[in-house]
């Protein structure tokens, strides 16, 4: 099986960390080392077929960038380069993470972004899941009464955090089989 490709944005580092427990509990014969967007290029991602990618959401439902106040380039920057690329045969599974208690108008709503980005450049999404157990007003993230990938909310449900991140795995691990 080829390995995974997990990409991420952020500034503050808990989608880094989120990504590195990703690639902990799916292990290493799976997965290779989680990468910053920031350093990446389109070429990076096409050399997987399979690829797992992180955002939090700022402010007001907004991709982080050097335009939310990030010291370096983010997913702002980086998905307008997608447009001369072609991710037909790629299968991309997305997590986001948000305030559902501060930002519960925009609770992981730059999820949505990066999906329909990927989305219009031909790429398979997998891994939705339940809005359930959530308590926010709205989400660009919820596409057909689903979240488009992973919601985590580190300041308000971090004690949920492993189970969801469990559970999402073992359905994506299905999934790509």
């Amino acid at each position: 099986m080829t390995k995974i490709g997990i990409f991420f944005g952020t500034d503050t580092g808990n989608t880094r960390r989120i990504a590195k427990d990703i690639a902990v509990l799916l292990g290493a014969n799976l997965t290779a080392k989680p990468v910053n967007i920031r350093t990446a290029s389109v070429e990076d991602l096409l050399q997987y077929d399979k690829l797992i990618l992180g955002t939090p959401t700022y402010g007001e439902g907004e991709l982080p960038g050097l335009s939310t106040g990030n010291a370096t380039a983010s997913w702002e920057e980086f998905l307008p380069q997608l447009t001369r690329y072609d991710f037909t045969g790629k299968t991309i599974a997305l997590y986001g993470l948000g305030n559902q208690k501060s930002y519960a108008d925009d609770f992981v709503s730059a999820m949505f972004y990066l999906y329909d980005s990927f989305k219009q450049s031909g790429a398979t999404l997998i891994g939705e899941c339940s809005i359930e157990g959530y308590k926010f007003e709205h989400s660009k993230a919820v596409v057909n009464g689903q979240f488009v990938g992973l919601a985590l909310d580190q300041e308000n449900q971090k004690e949920l955090t492993n189970q969801r991140l469990d559970a999402w795995l073992k359905t994506l691990q299905l999934l790509w089989a």
